[in-house]
């Protein structure tokens, strides 16, 4: 009872007085604002680390960086002291599962056509999870139960701006303001069961063949017909998608553990000539100069249900410092919950620590899963022009002492461990699971909802 009326205190202190972040004034940045942050370690990812530097944002984005002596701040620019912070660019997790999703149902196994988009819940607690972890952006991926479980959508953190309110607020689009996203497939075990589901791998394979080529004539069909509105053959979503696939317009995100398995993904890329991002990829260490050979990125998890999946049986910690020494590009994902979005640095530090190089690690969590999502030119390292997105840290990424501070989107804070109510989010407890601001909405009566 004490616990819970000091934390009604601190909230309602909290809301009346306003809080006092930890290198900043404002709760956020004023439209028209710069703000120059002095003094920090800077950890770019595209060039060497700056061990005191500023970085200068405006109006969403970086405006410039680099060593402190030799960047000049604008007149009215305003001077936050990150001193004895470490500042890097917000984490980007190439395969989540935030947001309450759900996509393909039980009638095939293969659904291109579902959209997991149609299913996430932006109020999700998972969300405020991830940003209390140094997340910006996500791969929201439905579940891997099927060969073909449906599209992904890439998402934007944007809890600084306030509080999202649909998945329009947070989804990345287009150049012609679509959703963007990948497509989601899965091979092995997952994929499994009773009919209509394959029974084996060879089964498996087969399906997704004849699915593929299904689009492929799609495809021609309707390159044929053109303009001839009569002459188009009848709509079909799912194959919709998966013409999309075949043209490089949107990513396959393949689920594949055992190396025999990954050699079929491989195989079915040379084939339909799509672009794809193998993901997991436990026994990727038995066959690294195959996965090199094809060009094809590798999305690791270091943490694989341990005990829970038997294709994770032979999961090694050294198999991205195996896939980095054979020019593999590898980032690392958390597949939230089976990696906490909260601890996600701690992906990389096991990388290191079995033998992955520190610069590569750092990009596992950043540039690399950018470029698996086509938005490395927005996100993914301090470079001027991207978006503001960056993390301040108390100390080196790598240490398991080092708590992330602030979370800054687009040049806004979105989260920042010095409220009572984000810091309930980074370390649990009562009402860190509520889907409104904690405490907020009931701080009277003490009852969280």
């Amino acid at each position: 009872m004490h616990r819970l009326s000091a934390l009604v205190f601190l909230t309602l202190f909290s809301t009346l007085c306003g809080t006092v972040p930890l290198i900043a004034d404002e709760p956020t940045t004023a439209a028209g604002e710069r703000v120059a942050l002095v003094g920090a370690h800077l950890i770019p990812i595209d060039g060497p680390e700056i061990p005191s530097g500023t970085v200068i944002i405006y109006d969403g984005k970086i405006e410039s960086i680099g060593p402190k002596d030799q960047v000049q701040i604008p007149a009215g620019a305003r001077r936050v002291d990150a001193s004895g912070k470490v500042i890097m660019p917000g984490l980007v997790c190439t395969h989540s599962h935030i947001g309450g999703v759900g996509a393909a149902d039980s009638s095939s196994p293969i659904q291109p056509g579902v959209r997991v988009l149609d299913s996430i819940n932006v109020r999700d607690p998972g969300f405020k999870r991830a940003l209390a972890g140094g997340l910006t952006s996500l791969n929201i991926m439905p579940g891997s139960g099927h060969l073909i479980s449906g599209q992904t959508v890439y998402v934007k953190l944007r809890w600084g701006q306030g509080m999202p309110k649909t998945i329009d607020d947070i989804a990345y689009l287009d150049e012609s303001g679509r959703m963007v996203g990948g497509l989601k497939m899965a091979n092995g075990t997952n994929s499994q069961g009773d009919a209509p589901f394959p029974g084996t791998r060879g089964k498996s394979a087969f399906l997704v063949r004849e699915k593929f080529i299904a689009a492929q004539e799609y495809r021609d069909k309707l390159a044929r017909a053109g303009d001839d509105v009569e002459k188009r053959p009848e709509r079909n979503l799912d194959l919709e998608s998966l013409v999309e696939v075949l043209e490089g317009r949107r990513t396959v995100h393949h689920h594949t553990h055992r190396a025999d398995d990954i050699m079929t993904v491989l195989r079915l890329k040379e084939e339909f000539g799509f672009q794809v991002v193998l993901h997991h990829v436990s026994e990727a260490w038995k066959i690294p100069e195959e996965i090199a050979a094809a060009n094809v990125p590798c999305s690791v998890i270091l943490v694989d249900s341990p005990g829970g999946k038997l294709e994770a049986r032979y999961l090694l910690l050294k198999t991205a410092g195996i896939l980095e020494k054979a020019n593999v590009r590898v980032a690392f994902h958390t597949d939230d919950w089976i990696t906490d979005s909260r601890v996600f640095f701690r992906m990389a530090a096991l990388g290191v620590r079995a033998g992955m190089s520190r610069e590569k690690a750092l990009e596992g969590l950043t540039l690399a899963g950018a470029e698996m999502m086509d938005l490395e030119q927005r996100i993914g390292s301090l470079t001027p022009g991207k978006d503001a997105d960056f993390v301040v840290l108390s100390g080196d990424p790598l240490s398991v002492y080092t708590k992330v501070l602030e979370t800054w989107v687009e040049g806004h804070r979105a989260f920042d461990r010095a409220d009572p109510r984000d810091e309930l989010f980074a370390e649990g407890g009562f009402g860190a699971g509520s889907d409104t601001e904690p405490f907020l909405c009931c701080a009277s009566s003490g009852v969280s909802q």
